[in-house]
């Protein structure tokens, strides 16, 4: 029996025993409870659920900020069983998820990529712009997409959006939680979730959560073993001083990884038909990562209203993979490859990547009202300071190739030696920023927002054999307003510029320039069913000077008088102009007490400076609407359902187009209270069996999983 097998049943049969356990003491059945933990609270700081300070840092309700947001709350992700942020991604209006390799994502929003994340509305940029991993949901409260530039938040506007994850605190009262779920592809969950006081006086309280999932998959080859931890303590020292720190480690063993997918198209342009399980990967290949943080908080509150916080983070990220990447088509006739016609099959490159990132990130926020004339305005101020270290090394294998690709079938090569490891990459950067920001209060119905960020990011180090000394500065406006014509509806507008360093390299390997630009947002919200219901509708338009796009790659092929070992595989990208203007429309919240809608629709466009149609490989319209409903008198019996549904897109692979169509995925959910404290569900995801690729960004790809379902048990108590 392998260790992921033991592993699944120890999980299996630990739930197996919390749950009878709970069973055997159940009591007669309760009076329903509110739908998950969301608290319907009307202003809204960092940690309250009608709103969101993601966009400018200021406490603003939904109707007062004047860019597009969307809420997760942790009900949402209980019901549809979003277990990782790519599963609840897919779901929000606005963002779409491509997900190119098996353990490599990219996220996008309003036709450019999403590049900020942040924890705590503290700013975690990911490296390359890509999530390797799954990131677990287990960890989060809620989660906050603001789309539009948010330059004044993150320090780099982007027009794409702000993906603000929002950690789970100590509780002041009792609670626990705890679920286990059987899914396809023996996949075993189990997550643990205790939060509570520590002392008599409640001034001291801690949370604690755990999360095991070990699965097999649809994909040849791969398997996956994360295991979360997080822990968490407060302490109010004073009515006015409060103190929380805390650590979170999250552990991701992945066999049979991807780099790069499977070619789309033969030597002849014909599309390859692959089955939805072949996997360009090898059952050799791997890649762990293991992300462990560490914060700490000192917040105090004057008796004037303003509060001075504190913030102090640290991230040590490691990774540790063996790849293997497929180069070439293959013949139609003969599934050899096109790069080396006296091969076997289509060329292989492989390589084993250690890496390390530590970040230390400091912030000091300071927020409070003034008066002037005659009225009540907010004011925010922030100074943010953060050093990063990047080290990446590679140790190069031998030459192998692929059997011959035919019948939409992938033979893995056998594991090759490899060379011993040479640091390429050692980069430290360091990005200083002040911003601030008023909430303007000019009359009832009148309000304003005007803020400021300046940003100043320096890098040294070398990548590859390059030395970079890079040195960015920028100082960038914000404003806007929201004129409210009613109780119901507002009108909003706002304006800012674009400063977006980034991380790729051109052909020389010599770093891009930071993109800049305009993004223009305005639209109308407004609030229904004694405020249950939110709608929105935003038209938005940005422009981008010399954005990253992918212009080619090095040559794997040892033969190649190009081919450099060091460079071998790697993509290296052009700055060009990039213009995109659309709109949306979004709804979120209650019809009724026990009907529940959260959905949205995106139709855009995304042009070059010749007015030609520019990153195909995104939808231009989007489609989603997930909707749940309540049936309390049946034992609180929840039905629901999820759909999304995207437009075409396209690529190019072996110089020939490749296109997919447009597609819909719907998955279902079902949910019962069977005794007192327990509930039981069950998911189907991609119920008619929708078979698509993941994303088309590159001119490889592999399929989404196919029909799959989940059956959980929850325990409170």
């Amino acid at each position: 029996m392998t260790a992921r097998r033991l592993s699944t049943l120890l999980i299996t049969a630990s739930a197996a025993a919390l749950i009878s356990a709970a069973v055997a003491h159940a009591e007669a059945p309760a009076e329903p409870a509110a739908d998950g933990d969301a608290k319907e609270v009307v202003v809204i700081g960092k940690r309250v659920i009608k709103g969101s300070a993601g966009a400018t840092g200021l406490d603003l309700s939904l109707r007062e900020t004047p860019q597009s947001v969307t809420i997760v709350t942790a009900a949402q992700i209980k019901d549809f069983a979003l277990t990782d942020a790519n599963q609840l991604l897919n779901t929000l209006p606005g963002i779409n998820v491509e997900a190119d390799e098996t353990d490599r994502t990219y996220y996008n929003s309003r036709g450019f990529d999403i590049l900020n994340f942040q924890v705590d509305g503290v700013g975690q940029p990911l490296d390359w712009g890509l999530q390797v991993g799954a990131l677990d949901t287990v960890l989060f409260e809620r989660i906050d997409a603001i789309r539009g530039a948010t330059g004044m938040l993150t320090g780099t506007g982007n027009p794409s959006a702000v993906i603000n994850y929002i950690r789970k605190r100590p509780t002041k009262n009792f609670q626990a939680d705890v679920t286990a779920s059987y899914a396809s592809w023996n996949n075993a969950r189990l997550t643990a979730d205790v939060s509570g006081p520590l002392n008599e006086d409640g001034t001291v309280a801690g949370r604690f959560v755990y999360a095991r999932n070990v699965s097999d998959s649809y994909l040849d080859y791969y398997s996956t073993d994360r295991s979360v931890y997080y822990g968490v303590l407060s302490w109010d020292i004073t009515p006015k001083l409060k103190a929380t720190a805390g650590y979170s480690q999250q552990d991701n063993d992945v066999d049979g990884a991807s780099w790069g997918a499977l070619p789309l198209n033969f030597t002849d342009g014909t599309p390859v038909n692959y089955s939805v399980n072949a996997n360009s990967a090898a059952p050799w290949t791997y890649w762990n990562t293991h992300d462990h943080q560490t914060f700490g908080e000192l917040s105090y509150a004057f008796d004037n209203g303003w509060t001075v916080k504190g913030i102090y983070t640290r991230k040590s990220y490691n990774e540790d993979a063996k790849l293997l990447y497929p180069w070439g088509n293959p013949d139609a006739t003969t599934g050899l490859s096109d790069s080396d016609p006296d091969s076997v099959g289509v060329y292989g490159y492989t390589a084993i990547y250690p890496s390390i990132l530590k970040q230390d990130m400091f912030d000091v926020i300071a927020s409070g009202d003034v008066s002037l004339f005659g009225r009540e305005h907010q004011l925010i101020f922030g100074v943010n300071s953060t050093h990063s270290s990047t080290y990446k090394w590679e140790a190069n294998g031998d030459a192998l190739y692929y059997s011959a690709i035919l019948g939409g079938t992938v033979a893995a090569p056998a594991e090759p030696s490899y060379s011993d490891a040479v640091l390429q990459e050692q980069i430290k950067t360091d990005t200083t920023r002040a911003y601030g920001a008023i909430h303007l209060n000019f009359t009832d119905k009148l309000k304003g927002v005007v803020g400021f960020n300046a940003v100043n990011l320096k890098s040294v180090g070398a990548s590859y054999g390059v030395a970079e000394n890079r040195s960015e500065d920028k100082i960038s406006p914000y404003v806007g307003a929201i004129y409210d014509i009613n109780t119901n509806v507002s009108l909003y507008a706002s304006y800012s510029d674009i400063f977006n360093p980034q991380s790729t390299y051109d052909y020389n390997r010599q770093r891009l320039d930071a993109a800049q630009g305009k993004s223009y947002e305005a639209g109308i919200k407004s609030e229904w069913f004694d405020k249950r219901l939110y709608a929105t509708a935003a038209y938005f338009k940005s422009e981008q000077y010399g954005l990253s796009e992918y212009a080619g790659q090095y040559t794997t092929d040892p033969e190649d008088p190009d081919y450099n070992a060091a460079l071998a595989g790697q993509y290296y990208y052009a700055g060009i102009d990039t213009f995109v203007e659309g709109y949306e429309l979004e709804v979120a919240g209650k019809i009724t007490p026990d009907w529940t809608v959260n959905g949205g629709w995106t139709d855009l466009s995304i042009k070059d400076s010749d007015g030609n149609d520019t990153r195909t490989y995104l939808p231009r319209k989007t489609f989603k609407l997930s909707t749940t409903y309540g049936i309390p008198q049946l034992r609180d019996l929840k039905l629901g359902a999820a759909w999304r549904w995207q437009s075409e897109v396209s690529t190019t692979s072996a110089g020939y187009p490749f296109s997919q169509d447009a597609y819909s995925v719907v998955d279902l959910m079902a949910s019962l209270r069977l005794a007192d404290h327990i509930r039981a569900s069950l998911n189907i995801k991609n119920a008619f069996d929708q078979k698509y690729f993941g994303g088309l960004q590159w001119d490889q790809a592999f399929y989404a999983a196919p029909t799959s379902y989940t059956l959980t048990l929850d325990y409170t108590f």
